[in-house]
């Protein structure tokens, strides 16, 4: 056994002590894991999506913070991903979508918090068009599914094709702020993972026409908080400013300094902090408002890149 899939047991064991539940939901794709913890707080629900090739677990650590501030947080798990079951077919963003709307559907309660990074930001803006009265808001972290031309595309997808620990450890560089001290540990790992058939067929089937349409994205009526790390080397650059066009106006886009394409894992404290400030400003106006906190109304929070907290160097997977 490598040592991200021993970290995952250890970690998947403290959060259970922790009491966050384990539990599975069946899909008519694959049975899917997810964590549920209960809170203490008065937010509505957070959902938690992870990007491709990680797991839920490097959210833990915001999930234990967000728990006390919101009633319920979730974080989900795609198929082939973490302790979610692999498809029987091919892995594609269809699936993907399928198996993950189904699973929130199920789950939801009342319109939730969705905090989507990376390929999880493009699944949570997925939900958010196909069942917005369970969407609240959405919090978007370097999302996928901007449109890109088929060369860039190709680029991009390229990055997770992984040979050697020399391509794993440059691989972290681009995603995170700083590359983790832990890199050399986990390098075959994270090789291992990313050549694994459901990460091959997924990037295999990924396409230009699975991007979300400038028509989408304005359609978008719930609070939208767009964050985009200025460390982020991974995402295209004119993937932030597709987001930037077509967004509707009423969307807040930030751009931090000091984290990457991962905030969650490059500094969780102040990610969660940023969360849990939308959500309350959210919270904060009438029902069906998309747009920011009425004048007068108290900050909640600054840009997550500019408030005074010291980074925090997360533990987790590679994510995108």
């Amino acid at each position: 056994m490598g040592i991200l899939p021993l970290a995952e047991r250890l970690a998947k064991r403290a959060l259970n002590r922790s009491g966050v539940q384990s539990r599975w939901v069946d899909t008519s794709v694959c049975r899917l894991h997810l964590y549920d913890a209960p809170g203490t707080g008065p937010l509505p629900t957070v959902v938690l999506l992870h990007g491709i090739g990680s797991s839920a677990l490097p959210y833990a650590p915001v999930l234990q913070r967000l728990r006390r501030r919101a009633r319920r947080v979730i974080a989900a798990e795609a198929p082939g991903h973490g302790w979610s079951a692999t498809p029987a077919s091919a892995f594609t963003p269809e699936c993907l979508t399928t198996a993950m709307n189904e699973l929130l559907d199920r789950e939801l309660d009342e319109p939730a918090v969705v905090v989507g990074n990376s390929l999880g930001g493009a699944v949570a803006v997925s939900y958010a068009l196909s069942s917005p009265d369970r969407v609240r808001a959405l919090v978007l972290a370097s999302p996928a599914g901007a449109c890109m031309e088929q060369d860039e595309l190709a680029q991009l997808l390229g990055t997770f094709k992984l040979r050697s620990r020399a391509d794993a450890h440059a691989f972290f560089a681009r995603l995170y702020h700083r590359v983790p001290w832990f890199t050399p540990l986990v390098a075959g790992d994270v090789v291992r993972m990313f050549s694994r058939e459901t990460i091959v067929s997924f990037t295999s089937s990924t396409r230009c026409d699975h991007a979300f349409t400038p028509e989408q994205l304005r359609s978008l009526s719930m609070p939208i908080l767009l964050i985009w790390g200025r460390s982020d080397r991974l995402m295209p650059g004119g993937n932030l400013e597709y987001y930037r066009r077509h967004l509707p106006p009423h969307a807040e886009i930030e751009e931090p300094e000091g984290v990457g394409h991962c905030p969650h894992v490059d500094d969780p404290r102040r990610f969660a902090e940023r969360v849990a400030a939308f959500a309350r400003e959210v919270l904060a106006r009438p029902a069906g408002a998309p747009g920011p906190a009425a004048p007068g109304a108290p900050p909640a929070s600054g840009v997550l890149g500019e408030r005074a907290v010291p980074l925090e160097q997360g533990t987790g997977q590679a994510a995108t």
